[in-house]
C-alpha cells in the first residue's frame, strides 16, 4: 500500500482480559484443591450435602470465565481513509457490522452521563454510532482523542476529496 491510498488511522480494539488462559487454568487448580480439601472436611463432620454446593461453585466460577473468554473474540476495527471514516464490527459469534461515515462532517462526542463510564459517539450526517464500549473510561477518552487528532490531520491534507 502506497502513501497516498494508506489511511491515516487504522485501529483495531479487542476487548481486554487480564486473565491469560494459563492464569485460569491455575486459579481452576487452586479452586478445586481448595473444594476438595473443604469438601472432605466437611464429609468428615457429616455435613456432606455441602459438597455439592463446592462443585456448583467450582462449575459457575468456569462457566463465568468462559463466556468471559467468548466475549474477548468480538473486535472493532476503525480506520479513516482519504474519502471514508469506517467502523467494521466483529461479534463473538464472527457476524460482521460495517458502518462508513463522511469524515469531512465527522464529530467525536464523549458523553459523561450518571456515574458510568463515558461514551465515545461519532456523529455524521445525522447518523450516530458508539464504539469502544468494552473499554476502560480512561482508554475512551484516549481513543476519541486519537481519532481527533486523525480528523485534523485528515482536514488538512490537500490530498483528501471533500464533498462540500
Amino acid at each position: 500500500m502506497d502513501e497516498a491510498t494508506a489511511p491515516l488511522l487504522d485501529l483495531t480494539l479487542n476487548p481486554h482480559r487480564s486473565l491469560p488462559p494459563r492464569g485460569f487454568a491455575v486459579l481452576m487448580g487452586i479452586l478445586c484443591a481448595a473444594s476438595f480439601l473443604s469438601g472432605c472436611l466437611f464429609v468428615a463432620l457429616g455435613a456432606w450435602p455441602v459438597v455439592g454446593f463446592l462443585g456448583a461453585d467450582i462449575v459457575l466460577v468456569w462457566i463465568a470465565f468462559r463466556v468471559s473468554y467468548a466475549r474477548a473474540a468480538a473486535s472493532e476495527r476503525l480506520t479513516l481513509h482519504a474519502d471514508r471514516f469506517e467502523i467494521v464490527r466483529t461479534d463473538r459469534a464472527g457476524r460482521v457490522d460495517r458502518r462508513t461515515l463522511e469524515p469531512y462532517w465527522l464529530k467525536v462526542r464523549i458523553e459523561h452521563r450518571g456515574a458510568g463510564a463515558p461514551a465515545v459517539r461519532l456523529a455524521s450526517h445525522g447518523r450516530t454510532t458508539t464504539i469502544g464500549r468494552f473499554l476502560g473510561p480512561a482508554e475512551r477518552i484516549e481513543l476519541a482523542h486519537m481519532i481527533e487528532e486523525a480528523l485534523a490531520r485528515w482536514r488538512q491534507s490537500p490530498s483528501t476529496s471533500r464533498i462540500e
